[in-house]
């Protein structure tokens, strides 16, 4: 192999690859060899323009997975017809219905993505967790007390643990650094669009199959929602790309040699460095919790999880401004539909400009005045737009996700490891906002982010 270069491509040196040919293997016309790799830099722009075009569209249905991943809402929505009083719930017990996930959650991210970069099939391993935590959902319907629904939420934790920071760690492998933040906006809209499109599709749900078969209608939304995941993961073992040192039908050899190229290129390494830092004999859990960034970006992350923990919460929020369980429904979508659009603009801006720390901080900025506004007023328009400014915050953690990314990019796997742990960290956050919420103190108030209510 020979190494040109050239300076051309987007203001940075790139490595333009060429494998010289032989006589005896490459012949005219023939497909491998010399031809398979970009000569120029017009060659290489057109190569990459459709790598990423062919990348993003089978990343997209990540986007789909984490709406339903995200199902960990669908109690809140459930709430609202009858789900606590079906099942004889009482003071903390819905709280610790909501809390208990994290548990499974925070103890399997680490070790799941550990396995997923040693096995290197995310085509396959994510997929097949998606399949056992939809079943699991659908589970969910059939229970009739507490410890029935307490039991199919522990192990619900365990199983959707795989998926964001396995998620995470996909994209890292695929997209350069400057390339992250949008994508990981992508993939992060899941939640706000879970939120949004997740309470019309449960309005839905729980207003047409209430009594069908003789069932309560929040059965009827788990049996649904568990049903659909299931069909979309036997759909995303087709679709999801495996880890570009993997063989790909769907590119050619000129794509997957760029492919590989371009992270190279990206790390400011060369691959036999590459494989010698991911062979290493270091610990990559060593690795991860001997970076005092990682540690550091863990406890921002989770100071920032607990602030948006009234995402659990959210149609008991809409519930306030005093409407119809229908209507209450229908009234959170707006604001997740807003954050989304704002999410999409800001991670543009932010991977152009390169900078993180200023959009992390407008955003929860702009989260804080909602909160202030929905503790000060009554009034319904007020109290409504405060939902928005709620909703945006979401903006930060997105963008957040795509800085940790860019900090600690090699070995591979202390990245898994970091992008696991900082997650798994981060999730105590849901665990202190979910117990926040329903806290009374001894007369009677509510504490937490009920106080807004």
């Amino acid at each position: 192999m020979a190494y040109s270069q050239d300076r051309r491509f987007s203001g940075i040196p790139y490595t333009v690859l060429r494998e010289e040919p032989e006589a005896s293997s490459v012949q005219e016309g023939d497909n491998g060899g010399a031809q398979s790799a970009p000569r120029t830099y017009e060659e290489r722009d057109v190569i990459e323009r459709t790598l990423l075009r062919k990348l993003d569209a089978r990343m997209s249905i990540l986007i789909l997975i984490y709406i339903l991943n995200y199902s960990r809402t669908t109690r809140s929505a459930a709430r609202l017809r009858g789900f606590e009083e079906d099942l004889g719930l009482k003071g903390q017990e819905f709280n610790t219905i909501l809390s208990i996930l994290y548990v499974g959650y925070i103890i399997m991210q680490v070790p799941s993505n550990m396995l997923l970069d040693y096995i290197g099939k995310p085509s396959i391993y994510l997929p097949a967790c998606m399949v056992v935590w939809g079943f699991i959902s659908i589970m969910t319907g059939f229970t009739t007390d507490f410890t029935g629904a307490l039991l199919t939420r522990f192990f619900l934790g365990f199983v959707e643990a795989a998926f964001f920071p396995g998620a995470l760690f996909l994209l890292s492998k695929w997209y350069k650094r400057r390339e992250l933040g949008q994508r990981m906006a992508y993939l992060s809209c899941g939640i706000l669009l879970s939120n949004a499109f997740g309470s019309l599709l449960a309005s839905a749900i729980l207003d047409g199959m209430d009594g069908r078969l003789g069932r309560a209608a929040w059965r009827w939304l788990f049996y649904i929602e568990g049903s659909l995941t299931v069909f979309v993961a036997i759909c995303a073992i087709f679709i999801l790309p495996d880890f570009p040192s993997m063989s790909h039908s769907w590119l050619t050899p000129a794509e997957h040699a760029l492919a590989k190229q371009r992270m190279e290129e990206d790390a400011g390494t060369t691959i036999e460095s590459v494989i010698a830092l991911d062979k290493s004999r270091e610990n990559p859990i060593i690795l991860a919790l001997t970076d005092w960034k990682v540690w550091w970006m863990a406890i921002a992350l989770t100071s920032m999880v607990v602030s948006l923990s009234f995402n659990a919460f959210f149609p008991t929020l809409s519930a306030t401004l005093g409407f119809s369980p229908t209507v209450t429904l229908l009234l959170c979508a707006p604001p997740w539909l807003f954050a989304t659009f704002e999410a999409f603009v800001i991670s543009r801006h932010s991977d152009a400009s390169g900078k993180r720390f200023m959009y992390i901080t407008l955003s929860l900025l702009l989260g804080i005045l909602g909160f202030l506004i929905a503790m000060s007023t009554m009034n319904i328009v007020a109290r409504y737009i405060s939902l928005f400014l709620m909703a945006q915050s979401y903006t930060g953690f997105i963008v957040f996700f795509a800085w940790v990314s860019n900090t600690i990019h090699s070995p591979s796997s202390k990245r898994a490891v970091s992008l696991a742990f900082i997650n798994a960290v981060s999730s105590l956050g849901n665990v202190a906002g979910s117990k926040a919420e329903e806290e009374e103190d001894a007369s009677g108030q509510p504490k937490g982010f009920r106080y807004l209510l």
